[in-house]
């Protein structure tokens, strides 16, 4: 009897812990540090005229505006090469807002206004928004002025790899029992249909020449800084609902979860990164939140 009511409270906890992240209300406006000091949606994108209509003439480029009539300056960044990962990233940089693959939107528009070092005219100050947990420690910088972050400008291998050569694979050691169709990834093998019940598969990958890769948008949902909405079904198996979340990830991300056994933080990684998780090392105690 002992046992049974332990194993029902052990559940009850669980749910508990789940139940309490479900129906996340935040208290801010949801585009939190783009919101750009009152500008809000136009400081990013110009209804009318690309970068001049934001009073930008920096750039004699005709092709501005006409991605997500993208508002800010581009050109600085055209055709200039940044190596991610630690070295083993090599992207060059589209030549042209024109250009069809899918580092126009996905990184070189978040570049313009990220980048330290090619692209130093941004509003960026280099400081958090959002308020951190004290488990974070005090350092107030944040990764937006990348290629000038305090180490050697131009210094891009700490940062994630990003960009056509960041592929995301399946079935190799470090990689999930997924299987991957033209730059699709499908979580269907044993062990990563079991990780998207416990937490989900969020990320948007891009596709390029039959390869999944990884660029900014890839984890950053730049639209939603503090809330995340879930649907539970085949790429989640959390329950329905908001949820809370930090620097504009694509998923529930909370680290000042008062739950001091929630993972949920690693979880986000391991999506990626299958070879590391819970399910693909036998293990069975997956606790999220």
């Amino acid at each position: 009897m002992k046992r049974y009511l332990c194993i029902t409270l052990m559940i009850l906890a669980s749910a508990s812990f789940a139940a309490a992240q479900v129906g996340y209300s935040p208290a801010t406006d949801v585009l939190g540090a783009h919101l750009n000091y009152g500008r809000g949606c136009a400081a990013c994108h110009a209804p009318h005229s690309g970068v001049y209509g934001n009073g930008n003439a920096k750039t004699a480029d005709p092709t501005t505006g006409t991605v997500a009539l993208w508002g800010e300056d581009v050109a600085s960044l055209y055709g200039q090469t940044i190596t991610t990962g630690g070295g083993g990233f090599v992207e060059t940089l589209p030549t042209s807002m024109a250009a069809t693959t899918p580092d126009v939107s996905g990184l070189l528009t978040c570049l313009s206004c990220h980048d330290g070092n090619y692209a130093t005219g941004a509003m960026m100050k280099n400081k958090v928004y959002e308020t951190l947990p004290s488990t974070y420690g005090n350092f107030n910088n944040i990764p937006t002025l990348l290629g000038n972050d305090g180490t050697s400008v131009g210094n891009y291998l700490n940062d994630h790899p990003v960009g056509l050569n960041a592929a995301v694979g399946c079935g190799g050691p470090y990689d999930w029992d997924c299987t991957q169709t033209a730059g699709v990834i499908s979580m269907n093998g044993p062990n990563s249909s079991r990780f998207v019940q416990n937490y989900g598969f969020f990320v948007r990958l891009s596709a390029y020449n039959n390869t999944a890769v990884v660029t900014c948008t890839s984890c950053h949902n730049q639209h939603l800084m503090n809330v995340v909405k879930v649907t539970n079904g085949p790429k989640s198996g959390l329950p329905t609902g908001t949820y809370a979340t930090m620097f504009f990830i694509r998923a529930p991300y909370n680290p000042a979860d008062s739950n001091p056994l929630t993972n949920q933080t690693a979880q986000f990684c391991r999506q990626c990164h299958g070879g590391e998780s819970n399910e693909m090392n036998n293990g069975s105690a997956v606790t999220v939140f």
